[in-house]
């Protein structure tokens, strides 16, 4: 966390809010999940929890991965605000199957002072499978946010993992008018050895993210990872051309991480559903070189 909270860009940004401090009690959110093997199926075996994050049970929604232990994060706040301070850990055991997302869209509040952070650590175990997809994240006019994930993963182990990014309340007249939005991710074997890093620094008053080189035109942001062993990765990347769809308003591309990691796709698009769409397309076709199955069709109320 230390290094999170050190971090450059957030050096004008350490002002206390003049309501609760920085990581007081109700804005230091804490949730571990611990998934195992029990009875056939995958079960939640490890929870500790601190407000404002909390889970329900694990659910078995999924008639194609029947086994496949399905949890929503819940954060009880409605929002993120200045000064929150979480923390996510998240454990699958050997051979375990999960599937992970959130509530709804994630919206980080307007600040005055100071800025939320997220510090998550994803531990796969051998043979393990995980679909980590939460929902959109909105930063809105003037917040700071940055989060920190973590991932350590056998060869033999496959995370999805996704995230989207949406422009702000753009609708509202707040396009790319928040202050800071900054993610980072590393990926190592269990044995230690990372096998890549990457960043992403919005500062939309210093350099304008619709530039061109950037998202150009587009105003949501896609990205979605699929960390696996290689010949998975091949039988997916054959099946994800680059595609740009003018009509629809969005463009997707696939292409090889560094070090045999897995899988890179990016998304851009105008709006949320098109981009939204684009993921769970690429996260069924990564399920079927996987799991052997495809992701079901979307809940209606989602």
């Amino acid at each position: 966390m230390t290094s999170l909270h050190a971090a450059p860009e957030l050096a004008g940004y350490h002002d206390e809010p003049a309501q609760l401090p920085s990581g007081a009690p109700g804005k230091n959110g804490l949730l571990h999940l611990g998934f195992a093997r029990r009875d056939g199926r995958t079960a939640l075996v490890g929870l500790r929890r601190r407000t404002p994050l909390l889970v329900h049970q694990a659910l078995y929604w999924d008639e194609e991965l029947p086994d496949l232990a399905c949890v929503i994060i819940i954060d009880t706040a409605g929002g993120i605000v200045q000064g929150d301070r979480y923390e996510l850990e998240i454990e699958v055991a050997e051979g375990a199957r999960a599937h992970l997302t959130t509530q709804a869209a994630a919206k980080v509040q307007e600040m005055d002072a100071n800025y939320a952070s997220q510090s998550q650590r994803i531990v796969l175990r051998d043979g393990a499978y995980l679909e980590y997809v939460p929902e959109p994240i909105i930063p809105y006019r003037h917040s700071r946010f940055i989060t920190h994930t973590h991932v350590c993963l056998p060869e033999s182990a496959t995370l999805v993992y996704a995230e989207i990014l949406m422009p702000g309340r753009k609708h509202h007249g707040e396009l790319f008018r928040y202050d800071l939005y900054s993610s980072r991710l590393s990926v190592s074997r269990p044995d230690g050895t990372l096998l890549f890093a990457e960043k992403f620094l919005i500062e939309p008053a210093r350099s304008t993210p619709a530039r061109c080189g950037v998202l150009g035109g587009f105003h949501v942001f896609g990205n979605v990872l699929l960390l696996t062993a290689p010949e998975r990765a091949e039988r997916v990347l054959a099946q994800v051309p680059a595609v740009v769809d003018r009509t629809e308003g969005w463009a997707a591309g696939a292409s090889r991480l560094p070090n045999d990691a897995g899988i890179s796709y990016r998304i851009l698009g105008m709006e949320s559903e098109p981009v939204r769409a684009m993921v769970r397309d690429f996260w069924s076709v990564a399920r079927v070189a996987v799991a052997g199955h495809p992701v079901p069709a979307r809940f209606a109320w989602r």
